[in-house]
């Protein structure tokens, strides 16, 4: 009588993940709150000194899924490893390290997040999520949680659920997402910028129509042309006026709508460019 035979299927966590390492897709499993599976022993504490893609490269050679997104990997037999059985086995999802995939995502976690991203971001594949939903682009960057309300970045070193390939075609990653993770200088006046006082008597040279209205078209342009960290530049272009005709009455609202505008055609909110104007006057001590 022919006994029967114990086949082990893989799970279906273990099948999607070994697709998506074949696809190119790093992969880890995900245990229940949608968390990484902690550390082994010997690795508990980061006593090896943690994968060599973290930010601080160590000679952790663990073969087990230790230290979360540092662990993913395109490498089947690594997915299907002894040593990852057990965490396949009690997986209750699949992450990918959207980074190593060249990929970011912007996770979307409540209708005001969709509604801003709708009206704000370039349209890209889209994938539901329990809450929300995660919008892709083609291209890594770096990540951030919380870079608007219900909004997070993640690319290089975060992992992401996958909940499915999404619909809609991937587009490329816009400046606009880029911005959001450039953090603005703080409110201080950095030692490379002084402002001197204005000199005592006779007419301010700034009020030259010519020579203040070539400064300001400079700063337009200097903004159009911003390719990637709009943001920053917009904060940079406005302290640089302010540093220049800041401080002798030259500047009037016509010029200031100006700027303002020239940010906003690049994907600045009124509130952002306002926010950057006051942030430049503090820093300069105005």
């Amino acid at each position: 009588m022919t006994q029967p035979t114990d086949i082990r299927r893989p799970s279906e966590p273990l099948r999607t993940a070994l697709q998506l390492a074949t696809a190119g897709v790093p992969v880890l499993p995900l245990r229940a709150g949608k968390l990484p599976f902690g550390n082994c022993r010997a690795c508990a504490g980061n006593a090896c000194g943690g994968r060599w893609n973290m930010k601080t490269p160590g000679p952790c050679t663990c073969p087990h899924p230790c230290h979360g997104w540092a662990a993913a990997t395109t490498a089947p037999g690594v997915v299907n490893s002894s040593t990852w059985a057990q965490a396949w086995r009690d997986a209750a999802g699949v992450a990918y390290h959207p980074g190593g995939a060249g990929l970011t995502v912007v996770d979307l976690d409540n209708a005001e997040a969709i509604a801003w991203a709708r009206a704000s971001l370039p349209a890209t594949r889209i994938v539901p999520t329990t809450r929300g939903e995660h919008w892709l682009y083609r291209g890594a960057m770096q990540s951030a949680n919380a870079v608007r309300p219900g909004v997070d970045v993640k690319s290089s070193m975060q992992y992401a659920r996958w909940l499915g390939p999404g619909s809609g075609t991937l587009t490329v990653l816009p400046d606009v997402v880029r911005a959001l993770t450039v953090k603005e200088p703080t409110a201080v006046l950095p030692a490379a910028i002084t402002v001197p006082a204005l000199a005592g008597g006779g007419e301010c040279p700034h009020r030259t129509p010519t020579y203040l209205d070539r400064g300001i078209a400079m700063a337009e342009q200097r903004i159009t042309e911003a390719r990637e960290a709009v943001h920053a530049t917009v904060y940079r272009t406005f302290l640089a006026v302010l540093s220049r005709h800041g401080r002798c009455g030259c500047l009037t609202e016509a010029h200031t709508a100006r700027l303002f505008a020239a940010a906003q055609a690049k994907g600045e909110s009124p509130r952002h460019c306002t926010d950057a104007w006051t942030n430049a006057r503090t820093a300069l001590g105005m």
